[in-house]
């Protein structure tokens, strides 16, 4: 039996991450995977999404003729997009590999990473037997344990996922070419998402299955609009307040049929291939979680209190437990639950500050609340929106569409409690307002700092400078439809 100070089960953000500051604290450390490394942080996830909507965005500018030159004979070939796609992945890959080579010589302090392939399942609270590809079983013992095993799509009970004609995102980077029609069921991030990407590159109808009155339901209304104009704009169809009465493959293609909110009125339609994204579940099974006493929700997440399960030597961070489903999330618990196992120097990790991009058309980028988890939250706030076409930056870039919305509290001085910016280059503002969440920010801090022009962060600043009552435009000048100041209170 091999034995060691930690063991992380999963490979991916969560788990590499914590390994390696496991590491950093001189630690014996067995790191588990039945994959490569990165999970879906790197394949059918994070990294390669987001490589194939940088491609696609590449290649509907250079299909645009609204610049003042016009461009001939451009082509896209799917073959050569899917390669680009996979030499980014292998690159980050290849990092990974490097750093657990390094690691696995051992370190001064004592720190060391034995990286061990299988699937692991405990065989009592100290222990996992790990099974590798060719049967052969390995056991496993350590002080302390982290799950980080990641999650799988969810799929409705009444439709058969096959990999080919019906999909999840871990089958939709394989398809042989590009669709020529593709239905999306679900209308969150992930679902979106590619449908940006399909409909950039101009060879597929997409159509979109939302069952709320609007995609992307859990972001306020002017957020979920404005995704919606441009996705119209760009042929997608939405199928708004529609159900999915049965989705099935018939003749070679795949049949779905939709009806209205009243069920009075449905409607079947045939296209190519279905891509289902209706959101991830915990790969918590067969990891004997439950037999010694680690408390698992009703989805299967892990439920943890600061990453510690129920079990005290045992924790969960990443998509296996039911917090918030990001790589950067991931991230910063598994870091922090080696902190907290080995007491070591740590910060609470704060999930209002947390940041996020939405890789859409246009681009949206979020950090802390928006104005309904506010509300639901009952808390007071004022908001500023300061719409694109008022600042110089999106100006030039003759890119308008979109809008800056800060959130803050009502009382004074004013902190700040979150911000959407939709439009081009969003994800750039977003982490100085994260930071400034983090240590009690107040909206004079954003007005004090000095930012570059022409910059998107200005519109930030004017925006925050309209809340004070002294911005540079004011709002009776323009009206509210590019420049507003609100309030609200419970009641």
């Amino acid at each position: 039996m091999q034995r060691f100070d930690l063991c992380v089960i999963g490979g991916g953000p969560a788990g590499f991450a914590a390994a390696s500051r496991a590491w950093d604290l001189g630690k014996r450390v067995a790191l588990i995977e039945r994959d490569a490394l990165g999970g879906r942080g790197l394949a059918d996830g994070a990294l390669s999404s987001k490589t194939l909507w940088h491609l696609s965005n590449d290649f509907a500018r250079a299909c645009r003729t609204d610049r003042g030159y016009k461009s001939s004979g451009v082509e896209v070939s799917y073959d050569s997009v899917i390669a680009a796609v996979r030499e980014a992945v292998g690159e980050r890959r290849s990092d990974l590999e490097q750093q657990i080579t390094h690691c696995a010589q051992g370190a001064a302090s004592g720190g060391c990473i034995t990286r061990i392939r299988g699937s692991a399942r405990f065989i009592d609270a100290h222990t996992v037997e790990v099974t590798d590809g060719d049967g052969a079983r390995t056991a496993v013992s350590a002080e302390f344990f982290l799950v980080a095993t990641g999650s799988t799509p969810r799929v409705p009970p009444n439709v058969v996922v096959d990999g080919s004609r019906v999909v999840t995102s871990d089958h939709i980077e394989h398809l042989p070419r590009f669709p020529e029609s593709l239905v999306i069921v679900g209308a969150g991030v992930v679902g979106c998402e590619y449908a940006t990407i399909f409909a950039n590159f101009g060879k597929t109808q997409v159509n979109i299955i939302d069952r709320q009155p609007r995609i992307l339901p859990f972001e306020d209304d002017d957020v979920a609009e404005a995704v919606s104009r441009n996705f119209e704009r760009m042929g997608i169809r939405i199928h708004r307040e529609s159900s999915l009465q049965s989705l099935e493959v018939h003749n070679d293609r795949v049949r779905y049929v939709i009806c209205d909110r009243d069920g009075t009125h449905c409607e079947p339609i045939d296209v190519e291939r279905a891509l289902i994204s209706i959101g991830r579940v915990p790969n918590s099974r067969g990891l004997g979680l439950e037999a010694i006493g680690v408390a698992l929700d009703k989805s299967g997440g892990i439920v943890v209190t600061d990453t510690q399960s129920s079990v005290a030597h045992i924790h969960a961070a990443g998509d296996v437990t039911a917090d918030v489903a990001l790589v950067n999330v991931a991230e910063l618990e598994g870091r922090h639950a080696v902190e907290s196992m080995f007491s070591a120097p740590t910060h609470k990790i704060r999930y209002d500050a947390l940041s996020a991009i939405f890789f859409l058309a246009p681009e949206v980028a979020a950090v802390g609340l928006n104005e309904q988890q506010a509300r639901k939250q009952g808390i007071p706030y004022r908001v500023g929106v300061l719409a694109n076409r008022l600042v110089p930056r999106t100006i030039a870039m003759r890119a308008t569409d979109g809008f800056v919305k800060l959130l803050v509290s009502r009382d004074s001085p004013a902190k700040i409690l979150g911000m959407r910016v939709v439009g081009p280059q969003a994800a750039t503002t977003i982490q100085g307002i994260a930071f400034l969440i983090e240590k009690g920010g107040t909206l004079d801090d954003i007005d004090a700092c000095v930012h570059p022009h022409p910059a998107v962060t200005e519109g930030v600043q004017e925006c925050a400078r309209a809340i004070l009552g002294r911005s540079v435009l004011k709002p009776g000048a323009f009206g509210s439809a590019l420049l507003r100041v609100d309030e609200w209170a419970p009641g």
